[in-house]
């Protein structure tokens, strides 16, 4: 995939100017905590620059631009990426609280989704959405129930727009057969299924009962790539009270790893269309 897709989200932005800024400074040999001395700053003010996790002032680029002795091209190329990494994305305005991730969802050329429990996010209907989220334990008011159903069914676009990332799923075929609402919602649910799968730039397995032990050790982790090359491979892994973002290279890799092992004891796509075929009269059966 080389496509770049067509926003730019602050998100990305913060973590590609981060990247450049801390090559900066490894490329002068020093630490954090040698340049957070010369700048008058917190080391953990430069720390939090470099992972994207904190937007950059200007001023912020300019006093590292004058230390590393960048040139007046770089400078200016980290000074527009500043700049792009504290605009507000059209998605921030859904207000969830996972904006994070939906900032590097929304840049990512390549999603690989794993999961044991659900269906995707980015192929639920409305409906098993809906079910999904008043599900959650703590349970939500109304008014949080729409919005995340609502937040859910905007970042679905993303699979329709034009430059498109390849989203990659795969589950277990135990998502088939557990009822999410009610037999009504399944049918339909499956039905949406077999039309996304027909999509160019989506690919969905489907891991049979057969297939017997799986290699992860987490029942839920997704793997988002950018087009950006300073901007590495995030795993994202969504927790019961705090969500964890890993870069690290070498976890990277192993999730890496561990997604294709995952793909190749599953149903190629064919088979797979198939085997939700076959699961798609018990609910009909079920209404009746």
């Amino acid at each position: 995939m080389t496509g770049v897709p067509p926003t730019s989200s602050p998100i990305v932005r913060r973590r590609e100017l981060g990247a450049l800024l801390k090559a900066l400074r490894t490329e002068k040999g020093w630490t954090a905590e040698q340049v957070a001395e010369r700048l008058l700053v917190s080391p953990s003010k430069i720390s939090r620059l470099e992972n994207g996790h904190r937007g950059a002032s200007a001023r912020d680029v300019r006093d590292l631009c004058n230390l590393y002795g960048v040139d007046d091209d770089e400078r200016q190329r980290l000074q527009t990426l500043a700049r792009e990494g504290r605009q507000r994305a059209s998605w921030q305005t859904l207000g969830l609280p996972y904006s994070t991730y939906v900032g590097l969802e929304d840049a990512a050329i390549s999603i690989n989704d794993f999961g044991l429990g659900f269906i995707p996010g980015l192929l639920q209907t409305a409906d098993y959405a809906r079910a999904i989220v008043e599900a959650a334990v703590p349970k939500w008011v109304p008014e949080v129930v729409d919005q995340r159903v609502e937040g859910r069914m905007t970042r679905q676009q993303l699979l329709v727009r034009d430059n498109a990332p390849h989203f990659e799923a795969v589950v277990d075929e135990s998502v088939l057969h557990r009822v999410v609402g009610s037999p009504a919602i399944m049918q339909a649910q499956l039905e949406r299924l077999l039309e996304l799968s027909e999509l160019h730039n989506v690919t969905l397995r489907v891991i049979p009962y057969g297939a017997g032990a799986l290699p992860a050790g987490n029942n839920k982790f997704i793997i988002l790539s950018f087009a950006q090359p300073h901007v590495s491979d995030v795993v994202f892994i969504e927790g019961l009270t705090d969500d964890l973002y890993l870069d690290d290279p070498r976890h990277v890799e192993v999730y890496n790893t561990t997604f294709r092992t995952l793909a190749q004891l599953a149903a190629d796509p064919d088979a797979t269309r198939r085997i939700i075929t076959s699961v798609i009269p018990t609910y009909h059966n079920q209404r009746d």
